[in-house]
């Protein structure tokens, strides 16, 4: 990769981790890599699609993983419904790899994605422009899963999860030691393991009484 579009990529992807997209501009970004704007725009156009650069450059070999251990975890099942836990660890044990391997910069676009969850719709915009087949295999995968979950419980506990993911993503909040007297640095593969038992239990929560009444009168008609 071109030493400028790299450094620029290296720049971007912190400040926008620490500062967060809205309040990172393309001036500190210019200022920070010692370039100048017309590299910027030379490489990347806009703000946006710097920030969209930023996240394929991660994503795309995150992805292709994903999907390999998604095709391993259906090939298992055979006939059977795919194992929801391993459909979850399919899903998000890539990124907490990414985390594990200081060279990959991980822990940095981990904190990144962590706070552009927070920012609201400026991640899912681009998920959904360029990894659109691999939330759909997932959703599909989830639905196997889960058969008796009915779909507007799964999308809300799917947008449960990616809180949860997001937390995580982020190093969880320091300010929950006070109830707790678990001091030590977060551990990426403890959270992992974590997180995969706590929306596997999520997703498999039974049904609140007055879902599973309006539920049952859809079922009957």
């Amino acid at each position: 990769m071109n030493h400028t579009k790299e450094r620029i990529l290296d720049t971007a992807e912190r400040l926008f981790s620490e500062q967060g997209y809205a309040a990172t501009s393309l001036r500190g970004i210019i200022a920070e890599a010692e370039v100048n704007l017309a590299a910027v725009h030379y490489h990347f156009h806009s703000k946006e699609a710097l920030l969209e650069a930023v996240i394929l450059r991660r994503s795309v070999p995150a992805n292709q993983e994903r999907l390999v251990l998604l095709d391993r975890c259906e090939q298992a099942a055979g006939n059977n419904p795919p194992s929801l836990e391993q459909v979850i660890e399919a899903f998000i044990a890539p990124t907490f790899r990414m985390a594990r391997n200081p060279a990959s910069g991980g822990m940095v676009f981990m904190r990144l994605l962590g706070r552009l969850h927070a920012e609201g719709d400026v991640l899912s915009g681009i998920l959904m422009s360029q990894f659109h087949d691999v939330l759909e295999r997932f959703g599909a995968a989830m639905r196997q899963a889960l058969p008796d979950l009915p779909p507007a419980q799964l999308f809300w506990r799917l947008n449960f999860a990616i809180g949860a993911l997001g937390q995580a993503l982020r190093g969880g909040s320091r300010d929950l030691g006070i109830i707790s007297d678990f001091s030590r640095a977060p551990n990426s593969e403890l959270a992992l393991e974590e997180l995969i038992a706590f929306l596997s239990a999520g997703f498999r929560a039974p049904l609140t009484h007055a879902i599973a009444e309006v539920h049952a009168v859809v079922e009957e008609r």
